[in-house]
């Protein structure tokens, strides 16, 4: 198995770089062919959204949510925490917080925690106290 870097995800997915770009899918490429698996860790998830949030891109919250949903659909890619992020997915699509925000929660839930407490007023319900 081998670890990806935001960056190397971002060009696949923008495809704003043609060699970089096509050295991320050889690369896939390759891993399916030879059933490796390519990990993604939570962070590298959660940076990805930012970058695509951000100049150049800003991608709206559909597009992020396609591109995460095409992730997730990859069978070479390794999640470290798949359930978290398919849940935090359900609820960047129909909540008004901050992708990140909703997998810190996730992973909290996973972990035990009741509830994740903060001041971001645009988070509300069960997985959150605000304060």
């Amino acid at each position: 198995m081998r670890g990806l870097d935001t960056n190397f995800l971002v060009r696949f997915l923008t495809e704003d770089d043609f060699q970089q770009t096509r050295k991320a899918a050889k690369v896939l490429a390759e891993a399916e062919q030879f059933r490796d698996r390519l990990y993604v860790t939570t962070i590298v998830v959660c940076e990805l959204v930012w970058a695509l949030r951000s100049n150049p891109y800003l991608c709206d919250r559909t597009e992020i949510a396609q591109f995460l949903e095409l992730m997730l659909d990859t069978k070479v890619l390794e999640f470290q925490s798949r359930d978290s992020v398919q849940q935090a997915l359900a609820d960047f699509r129909s909540g008004r917080g901050d992708f990140a925000d909703y997998l810190i929660s996730r992973e909290n839930q996973a972990a035990g925690c009741k509830d994740t407490i903060t001041f971001d007023r645009k988070l509300s319900g069960p997985l959150f106290e605000n304060l």
